[in-house]
């Protein structure tokens, strides 16, 4: 590397020019008015060219680490969010459950509704066709007092639960 005093020998490289370019763009005149992160400071003896170039150099890096942060800052909302859609989507998939379940319940007491209906109907097809049998025995068999006195059907599975007075 080449020294401050190989610098300075240089032509065009005007080394007073460029601290007064570095000092007018800075608040203060002095290196110690710059404030630095806590983690540095600088180093008794250094020159006024080590000193601005070291602070640069921290300035950047510094720069560099708060982006980094920030990042963060913005991952650790991302995961919020994350969570909060995980939570509602729980709920939708316990809503859905619940649903489904109510659907079965329902299509289960409809399904006996419509077995019990079958039965029943099959009663009284069985019921009907045991009456039309008597009724026909009766026209045309012989004609006695007995014969024609009203007998009770053997009703058997709902028709057999079902009184009269249940059936509109």
């Amino acid at each position: 590397m080449a020294s401050v005093e190989q610098l300075r020998r240089r032509d065009g490289v005007n080394l007073v020019q460029l601290e007064a370019d570095i000092a007018s763009i800075r608040s203060g005149s002095s290196i110690t008015s710059i404030a630095l992160p806590d983690y540095v400071e600088h180093t008794a003896g250094v020159s006024r060219v080590g000193a601005l170039s070291a602070e640069a150099v921290i300035r950047d890096y510094e720069s560099a680490a708060k982006e980094i942060e920030a990042m963060g800052t913005e991952l650790i909302d991302a995961a919020q969010k994350c969570e909060a859609l995980t939570a509602q989507v729980h709920d939708a998939i316990a809503f859905m459950r619940e649903t489904a379940a109510g659907y079965r319940e329902e299509g289960r007491k409809i399904f006996k509704r419509i077995e019990e209906c079958a039965l029943f109907t099959e009663d009284v097809r069985k019921t009907c066709e045991q009456v039309k049998r008597r009724m026909t025995e009766v026209s045309f068999g012989p004609s006695s007092d007995e014969e024609l006195a009203p007998q009770e059907p053997e009703l058997t599975g709902i028709a057999a639960k079902v009184t009269m007075s249940e059936i509109p």
